[in-house]
């Protein structure tokens, strides 16, 4: 059973599909949902848009769960791993016991040079991680 489910977003279509199963099991388990977004350190227009899209992402009708959102802090520098380090910090700080992320699906070398947040994020949080695959179309 999950008791503190945290949603890791980027404002894309599979993060928010991502956000949609985890309200879905944070409901049916009457968990407390923590809404995250990580956004570079340097970057103000980056962290506004956090901002918005955490206001945005918090459902109207919350099912009697409690839901929290954090704007997170990833070092610019750091890239991607900037982003997967502030994320598995923050759900280690939390407590989470359960992490749900979109997933892009790459495939071959895009996958190989860009990587993935939640693959990334396995080795490095210390909660089971849902990973959330993009809704295929019935032509694929």
């Amino acid at each position: 059973m999950f008791m503190k489910i945290m949603a890791a977003i980027d404002g894309g279509n599979t993060s928010m599909t991502a956000l949609t199963e985890a309200m879905r099991i944070a409901t049916s388990q009457q968990a407390t949902l923590c809404i995250v977004y990580a956004a570079s350190d340097s970057d103000r227009d980056d962290q506004l848009a956090g901002i918005n899209l955490l206001e945005r992402a918090v459902p109207i009708e919350r099912g009697g769960i409690k839901v929290e959102t954090r704007l997170l802090r990833a070092e610019a520098e750091y890239g991607l791993n900037g982003v997967v380090e502030a994320i598995a910090t923050a759900a280690d700080e939390w407590g989470a016991d359960l992490v749900v992320v979109g997933t892009a699906n790459r495939r071959g070398l895009e996958r190989f040079v860009i990587g993935s947040v939640a693959e990334q994020l396995i080795p490095k949080v210390d909660a089971s991680i849902l990973m959330v695959r993009p809704h295929r179309s019935p032509d694929s």
